[in-house]
């Protein structure tokens, strides 16, 4: 940019008030975009990581810069840049060392040396460019290297070839999982990175990095260490490829046109998820000034970064359709297909028969690798005798690419065959209205989200705080909420922490407003000589105007009755057409929201009495922001701010919202039971009053020492050993002389809790660090979680036949 600036100077009209950086074809006020120049110092190395949010690429790296920067007299400077996903997202590292001192403020653009940590990456991100001739590649290869050679884009050895670039590859993913480190390259990388940059000697540079591996790993125990120590040493079997002078010749790909790809996506989104998105034009933005994005962009991305997914054995399933509940990427579905849809069905579709209702439509369990994250949470649930999903190499299941792509085009949703709202099962042949985000592999709060979409997303408005929950719901170019072939799918819009709940309850009292707007033309209306058609599509609709189904059938007998009608009632009527039915409203965030920064507001809209729906995803820690502790962490928990284990109990969210007396509250916990959340979503929905869920929500903070793939079991232990109680209470019921609290959830095995305590590194961390505070806390934690399921179990006592005067 800055030598575009210098040779415009040089012009004999020098272009004035113009733009750098950027391409203007629209008000033609840019400098041209000219190639990239090193203006390093001499001596300067320069090195750029590509890696996986959760691999450990960018921890390994800043251990790289202060070895380098410890061991050598050089300067050295390193730069993190990763976008929000987080854990799965891209992450790449910028190194930079020398003998001078570096005043670069930008990213390395030229490097001498380029690391990729993820093969799926190859073919999707340019990450060759600007590497400078006679440089360094070094790959995370899952193939040999006769294979390594074939699978190459040929624009990767073209470039490698016209630009004397040394290749280098181990497969660090295998030596990963032979050593136990499962999906965590980070340190065998280092280790070859080091080996092959040659910064400093080899075998100094691994002492070192044993080193900081004490330093970082040494109180999660011996067993960690060691494999990290196992990692270096294994990373030095990097092997050097020779690079084919005839790869010159090679032409580069050319990306195809896919066909039925919208233009946004083809010119915005695609471009953006290849990270080119700098180099997008002016003009891709037009008509877009005020910044919305069409829906269901997520499904565009394909990213392809799971290791292991899960294949379907048709012979041993049951058709509960459990896996799909779990599913935090609803990338693993159950379809019922009609003969002609199975007829069309690529080659080798194995399927079931199906009984009763379902028949005589065909069942199968159909999976988009391209979208799973390899978390494992379907397959590890699966109730089958013998596992009907079992986790194979990504690479074996190439085939559901296409079939995929079949069923998302051609295979309809049969919501329609049985009701979706009778049961988990049913609800799962729906179409999730959300789908592909970018959580973390085996989140668990996306499960809940994906569910109510289920059920209400073609109805739904919702206000989602400054969270996890914003950053996977709403990543541009990303959009996991998506539309049903009606094109209705959930309106969404992100608002503070501090907020929220404000910012839903705004929404809810605009859409009451025009929904009142529409009954009171209608009254008045009815008040006159109408025709009775009208009249009776009126009087239907003001019946059932705050019951979602009636809406629904009411509302389109009412467009039948209106549209094409030119006079004024008509017209200002379907104006407000997308108000006929009744909107679900739900505002949607973590704990640091509703216990914490938000609580004011939470509480006052509940405190409202109006009809709108709180989901609190409850991960017990600031998720987003770095791991700190909230109102809601327990004690003897590690957070931010709570390095020794939190001191203080954790509060009590529902208890307080139960004392309204006219807020319906339900606490749950998706993998302990999942029938128990089913009856609270569909309780809270129909509710005609606020209502607020409180969903426990297994999260990568929390450090389980058997995986996220566990993240449904965790849920499941968490119950079981009385740390989390399942429970509903609907203010509706007292008016039967009912108690309106009910313990869903069964007398805990109080003598696990220490198991599930130990279990997470959050809670066992502490007696690395401070084993007397960890005995202290983790005996206090019982004692809290005892004290409150003894409170909940008064509550469930409580008589309520007794009636005031």
């Amino acid at each position: 940019m800055v030598v575009s600036v210098y040779e415009n100077l040089k012009m004999k009209e020098p272009k004035d008030r113009f733009t750098v950086g950027i391409i203007d074809d629209v008000t033609y006020t840019s400098l041209p975009l000219l190639p990239e120049i090193s203006i390093a110092p001499k001596g300067t190395y320069e090195a750029k990581f590509y890696g996986i949010g959760a691999d450990g690429t960018v921890g390994a790296n800043k251990n790289s810069i202060k070895i380098i920067g410890e061991t050598t007299d050089k300067y050295a400077q390193a730069y993190f840049a990763y976008d929000s996903k987080k854990s799965g997202g891209v992450t790449t590292s910028h190194l930079r060392f020398g003998d001078n001192v570096i005043r670069s403020t930008y990213l390395v653009g030229t490097p001498d040396f380029v690391a990729c940590h993820v093969p799926a990456y190859l073919g999707k991100y340019d990450m060759l460019k600007g590497l400078k001739k006679g440089g360094t590649f070094l790959l995370n290869s899952p193939w040999e290297e006769e294979e390594t050679k074939e699978k190459l884009p040929n624009s990767i050895k073209k470039y490698l070839a016209d630009n004397n670039i040394k290749f280098y590859m181990l497969n660090a993913t295998q030596i990963a999982e032979e050593i136990g480190l499962g999906g965590r390259t980070n340190t065998i990388m280092q280790s070859a990175f080091f080996k092959v940059a040659e910064i400093i000697p080899y075998e100094q540079s691994v002492e070192k990095m044993k080193d900081f591996i004490l330093k970082s790993y040494g109180n999660k125990g011996e067993r960690i260490v060691k494999m990290n120590y196992d990692a270096v040493d294994r990373g030095g079997d990097v092997v050097e490829v020779k690079v084919p002078a005839e790869w010159s010749k090679l032409i580069p790909e050319t990306a195809a046109s896919e066909n039925g790809v919208p233009a946004f996506i083809r010119d915005v989104v695609q471009p953006i998820n290849a990270m080119k998105g700098d180099d997008l034009p002016v003009s891709a933005f037009l008509n877009r000034e005020d910044g919305t994005f069409p829906a269901g962009t997520a499904a565009y991305e394909k990213r392809g970064i799971a290791v292991h997914v899960p294949e379907w054995i048709a012979d041993n399933c049951i058709q509960c359709n459990q896996c799909a509940y779990v599913c935090p990427h609803a990338c693993i579905r159950p379809f019922l297909l009609t003969e002609e849809e199975y007829a069309n069905a690529p080659e080798g579709t194995d399927v079931q028969e199906t009984k009763g209702k379902f028949a005589p439509h065909k069942f199968r369990i159909q999976l988009s690798p391209l979208d799973c994250t390899g978390c494992g949470n379907c397959a590890d649930i699966c109730p089958s005798k013998e596992k009907a999903l079992v986790m194979q190499p990504v690479e074996t299941q190439e085939a559901e690419i296409g079939r995929w792509e079949y069923f998302a085009k051609n295979v309809t949703y049969k919501d329609t065959v049985v009701d979706k709202f009778s049961s988990v099962k049913n609800s799962q042949f729906a179409q999730p209205l959300f789908e592909f985000s970018g959580a973390c592999a085996g989140c668990g709060e996306t499960p809940y989200i994906k569910a109510i979409t289920q059920l209400y997303g073609d109805r739904m408005m919702v206000a989602n705080a400054t969270g996890c929950s914003s950053i996977y719901g709403g990543s541009a170019p990303s959009t996991p909420y998506c539309t049903n072939a009606e094109g209705k799918g959930p309106a969404w819009a992100n608002s503070l922490f501090e907020d929220n709940a404000e910012y839903g309850y705004g929404m809810n009292l605009g859409v009451t407003k025009l929904r009142e707007r529409i009954a009171l033309r209608m009254m008045d209306a009815l008040k006159k000589d109408i025709d009775q058609e009208r009249k009776e599509a009126f009087n239907n609709w003001l019946e059932g105007m705050h019951n979602a189904e009636a809406s629904k059938t009411a509302s389109k007998k009412l467009v039948e009755v209106l549209k094409d009608k030119t006079d004024d009632l008509a017209k200002e009527l379907m104006a407000l057409e997308q108000y006929f039915v009744k909107k679900s409203i739900w505002v949607f965030g973590g704990d640091g929201w509703a216990y914490d920064i938000g609580f004011g507001g939470l509480d006052h809209v509940l405190a409202s009495g109006e009809d709108i729906n709180l989901l609190v995803m409850d991960t017990e820690v600031y998720s987003n922001t770095g791991g700190q502790a909230s109102k809601s962490t327990p004690v003897g928990a590690v957070a931010k701010f709570a390095t020794s284990g939190k001191k203080v109990k954790k509060k009590d969210l529902g208890a307080m919202m139960m004392s309204y007396g006219y807020i319906y509250v339900a606490q749950v916990a998706m993998g302990a039971n999942y029938n128990q959340y089913f009856k609270a979503l569909k309780e809270a929905e129909a509710f005609p009053g606020p209502s607020v869920i409180i969903a426990y929500s297994p999260c990568i903070n929390h450090g389980l020492k058997a995986g996220m793939g566990k993240a449904q079991e965790q849920s499941k232990l968490a119950v079981e050993a009385g740390y989390w109680q399942l429970y509903r209470y609907n203010p509706a019921l007292e008016a039967e002389g009912k108690n309106p609290f009910q313990l869903d959830s069964k007398e805990p095995d109080w003598s696990i809790f220490q198991q599930y305590i130990n279990s997470e590194v959050r809670f066992s961390s502490l007696r690395k660090t401070f084993p007397g505070e960890a005995t202290t806390l983790s005996k206090i934690a019982e004692e809290n979680a005892l004290w409150r399921y003894n409170q909940y179990k008064r509550y469930e006592a409580m008589d309520y036949s007794l009636k005031t005067e």
